[in-house]
């Protein structure tokens, strides 16, 4: 009897213990599934100043709001009447301390928490900001409403004191950690009835709502300057211009042509000129790593040098399209200054473009005097540039053979891109005119001054 009695014991105990690492197993699956973070949301905003009072109103998806504990009934909807306490507190840890809003550099630390509401997925108040605003002021859904807590939307309405609706305004918003990729499309309602859209992913850092000329100039600069060191594939074809050059007399030419080049078909990009087309940008992509290696294998024959800009322009063109594609991504920062900004981001690249020569020629002219032949090492360099840049154009253009290239509809837009394209070549066509001109001159000076600087030294001897 006594054993028997162990015995059960013995399996009461064991069978305790599974039981309660069933449940701990259990808590922490619902622990884990409770702090979920969703891949992807999107999230809504609108900015309007107006008086002395900037309006803020959020759309969030609540499925990023894991870590807040809602009310809920039967099988996990959402029990509205007893959830306006979790929901404020979700927009303030969420939501408002995760804004900063500035008027004239100065961050606007008042805030106040207007009104939350839950709307359903299928709601489309966020259309503009009076629906918008309508929506949230409306009475809040009630608990004959269905709705699972993860699949609602959060509205949010916040308001901060400023000094006057004309000031510049600017935000921080660091909405990234919602979720894996968090998109923001935020609409600043600007007091004279204009519109700014802005459409950025994550945290894009200080953003000015409507900047002043200079604040745009800067800001398209800084992203000209910094493409160029990022874009690996437009620093490898300056690598091929610089290997066989190595001076930046002799690249004035180059160097000229393929700004002007790039320069045209950005320009004629931002006016609509480009191909909105789903295959024109893996086109574009592949043949700038095909200009790479056209220019290495340049470097491995031996090409004429002195012809060797006209190549660059173009090759130009097709970077320039390829500018474009960062530029049109980014043209949302510009606020109402298109020109200035393209002209800035312009700047920006050759600022880039200048810095990586300036870099680049001491390094090769030392690896050519002191460590190895100028032939063999423009082989070498050349043979690397061109491996690397083969695979990307292989790559590429596998990329470009899932796409269904359509001959175009003679209609009339059709006849107006065609137009456009026209006043493109025109200008290409002047370019070059005035470019050969320019540089036939300048290889005339160069050609006679080396001749008077010969006569002279053998006239001294």
């Amino acid at each position: 009897m006594k054993y028997f009695a162990a015995l059960k014991t013995i399996l009461v105990g064991v069978i305790s213990s599974r039981l309660l690492i069933l449940i701990a197993c259990g808590s922490m699956s619902s622990l884990i599934q409770a702090h979920d973070i969703p891949s992807r949301v999107t999230v809504y905003a609108f900015v309007k100043p107006d008086g002395n009072e900037l309006t803020v109103l959020l759309r969030v998806p609540m499925e990023a709001l894991g870590e807040v504990s809602f009310p809920l009934r039967g099988p996990g909807f959402l029990q509205f009447s007893e959830a306006q306490f979790a929901l404020d507190d979700a927009a303030r840890i969420y939501i408002t301390e995760s804004l900063n809003f500035y008027e004239n550099g100065e961050e606007l630390l008042e805030k106040q928490l207007l009104r939350t509401r839950v709307s359903l997925p299928s709601n489309r108040s966020f259309s503009s900001y009076d629906v918008a605003l309508d929506n949230i002021e409306s009475p809040p859904l009630d608990d004959s409403t269905d709705l699972f807590w993860r699949q609602g939307v959060l509205d949010v309405l916040v308001t901060y004191p400023i000094q006057s609706e004309d000031s510049d305004f600017s935000v921080n918003p660091e909405l990234g950690t919602l979720s894996d990729q968090t998109t923001t499309v935020l609409r600043f309602l600007v007091p004279n009835g204009a519109e700014r859209v802005f459409n950025y992913l994550g945290n894009p850092g200080v953003v000015e709502l409507d900047p002043r000329w200079h604040q745009a100039a800067l800001r398209f600069i800084e992203m000209g300057f910094e493409h160029i060191l990022e874009g690996i594939d437009h620093l490898l074809f300056l690598f091929c211009l610089v290997i066989p050059l190595r001076s930046m007399r002799a690249l004035i030419p180059v160097v000229t042509s393929f700004t002007i080049a790039h320069s045209i078909t950005l320009i004629g990009s931002a006016f609509g000129v480009a191909p909105s087309a789903i295959w024109f940008p893996p086109l574009i992509e592949t043949l700038i790593a095909l200009s790479i290696v056209y220019m290495a294998f340049e470097n491995i024959i031996g090409a004429k040098l002195e012809h060797r800009w006209i190549v660059t322009f173009g090759f130009g063109l097709v970077h320039g399209f390829g500018f474009s594609f960062l530029f049109s991504e980014t043209l949302q920062f510009a606020g109402g200054h298109l020109f200035s900004s393209l002209l800035s981001f312009n700047i920006g690249v050759e600022l880039g473009q200048l810095f990586v020569l300036i870099l680049v020629i001491p390094v090769l002219n030392s690896l050519f005097k002191y460590f190895v032949a100028e032939r063999v090492g423009t082989i070498l360099l050349s043979a690397l540039l061109a491996h690397s840049a083969w695979h990307w154009m292989l790559e590429r253009g596998t990329t470009l053979g899932l796409y269904q290239i359509q001959m175009p509809v003679l209609d009339s837009l059709f006849w107006a891109a065609l137009m456009r394209w026209g006043m493109m070549f025109i200008i290409i066509a002047a370019a070059l005119w005035a470019m050969y001109e320019l540089f036939r001159k300048f290889s005339l000076i160069e050609s006679f001054s080396m001749v008077s600087h010969k006569n002279n030294q053998s006239n001294e001897g």
